[in-house]
């Protein structure tokens, strides 16, 4: 057997980088985690792992196999599990979930602390951003009542910063006029940006609806001189 085929022979382990890149943070160190891929490819092999062929794979002692064994049931790394067959013949095997769990708890706390540090940081900017347009540092009172409307009536920080927006464009840079846009939008159910966008659209139409409607544009429009469809340089 040549060497493409002894390799072939050997067989492929499959498993997630993220076990690769987060296997510290699983509480495994590198010899731990050789350990835990060598019984995990026998379980893909559908074989039950030989501890002595683990062994000799990894040049340590079987001594040092069964203290391995033992600390990656230890840490939930792995499940000694005993099974019946249909014969009532007890066998042995390795369930590995226990370590897949531990790797989607560990992704989850991660997803939920960096969504944390992106909603602080939105926060922390909103609170800059609202002492930009008002020229000055906030005042205690107006630190709680930002507070309020974040914490107790749970706007996002985007939708504060477009009501502050809005509030700056009509030149009433004050928490009072910023507070009566949330409650307005909160009537109307607006809640993000697209929204804010859509009503905003829909305030211009009405302004020009009601303004293009107005008696005054209509009597300007019937004194505009009549147009002739006549052509003065084309002779008759």
């Amino acid at each position: 057997m040549d060497f493409f085929q002894a390799y072939l022979a050997a067989g492929q382990v499959s498993v997630s980088r993220m076990i690769l890149k987060h296997y510290h943070e699983l509480g495994m160190d590198a010899e731990e985690l050789v350990f835990w891929l060598e019984l995990y490819a026998y379980q893909e092999k559908g074989a039950y792992p030989d501890l002595n062929q683990v062994a000799q794979s990894m040049g340590i002692t079987q001594t040092r196999v069964f203290q391995l064994l033992a600390q990656a049931d230890q840490k939930q790394h792995l499940r000694l599990v005993t099974q019946k067959d249909a014969q009532g013949k007890q066998t042995d095997t390795y369930d590995f979930r226990p370590l897949f769990e531990k790797l989607t708890k560990l992704y989850q706390q991660q997803a939920q602390t960096k969504s944390d540090q992106a909603t602080a940081d939105k926060v922390s900017n909103l609170y800059k951003t609202f002492e930009q347009e008002f020229g000055r540092p906030l005042s205690p009172l107006e630190f709680e009542r930002i507070a309020g409307w974040l914490n107790e009536d749970h706007y996002d920080p985007e939708l504060i910063r477009l009501a502050l927006k809005e509030a700056v464009a009509h030149q009433a840079r004050n928490l009072s006029y910023i507070d009566r846009i949330l409650l307005n939008w909160e009537s109307k159910n607006i809640r993000n940006k697209e929204e804010v966008a859509q009503e905003q659209s829909r305030r211009k139409l009405q302004i020009m609806q009601k303004a293009a409607d107005k008696p005054g544009n209509q009597a300007q429009d019937d004194s505009l001189p009549p147009v002739t469809l006549h052509n003065p340089f084309k002779e008759d």
